[in-house]
């Protein structure tokens, strides 16, 4: 027999409940589209059940994309090969992430990117995020590249942030160059900028 849940694990479920209920709302109806009562609805909750977990919008926001940041950073590795794969979904436009899922997430971030030009939290959430994964991706490098100083890494982790948030961005335009071509040009800047066979 299933044992009954503790406050802590109703509490977590509760939360779920609501962020998965918000994802769709935004999804559908942008940040300032949809309202509390909205995700009420989707979420089969009362409004004054979901303040008891979030004090507000944006604290529901905040928390959507934490989880897609740790679920980012869960993703994150230097291995061999890294590189070649790294041009290939960048060049094929095969970004991580379950397909639909991993959808919802770019076009939250999205929204996240344009609601940050208007709202200061909206900002902070997103500063905060890039920090996140900024730190996690020189805590890698570092560690495959020690002979590399600070900077020189910092640059290479900047640059490979671009080309995959750029990558993202474009997603929804029709691709206008030959992916097979992109792909050697891929793997030729990271081959340069992280060479495999780089000593310290």
């Amino acid at each position: 027999m299933n044992q009954p849940l503790n406050k802590e694990e109703r509490a977590r479920l509760r939360r779920d409940q609501i962020i998965t209920a918000a994802r769709i709302c935004f999804r559908n109806h942008g940040f300032h589209g949809a309202g509390m009562a909205e995700i009420a609805q989707m979420s089969s909750l009362s409004v004054g059940q979901i303040y008891r977990y979030f004090t507000n919008k944006d604290a529901i926001i905040e928390e959507i994309v934490r989880r897609i940041v740790e679920k980012k950073v869960s993703r994150m590795q230097l291995k061999q090969g890294a590189m070649s794969e790294m041009a290939h979904r960048l060049s094929h436009r095969i970004l991580m992430g379950e397909q639909d899922e991993g959808e919802i997430d770019r076009a939250l971030m999205l929204e996240v990117a344009a609601e940050a030009t208007r709202n200061p939290t909206v900002a902070r959430i997103l500063r905060e995020a890039d920090d996140r994964l900024s730190s996690q991706s020189m805590e890698l490098l570092m560690a495959t590249y020690p002979h590399l100083s600070k900077e020189q890494l910092a640059a290479r982790a900047e640059f490979i942030a671009v080309m995959c948030e750029g990558t993202a961005f474009r997603v929804r335009n029709n691709q206008k160059a030959d992916p097979d071509l992109l792909n050697t040009l891929y793997f030729s800047i990271f081959s340069t900028i992280l060479p495999a066979s780089d000593k310290p």
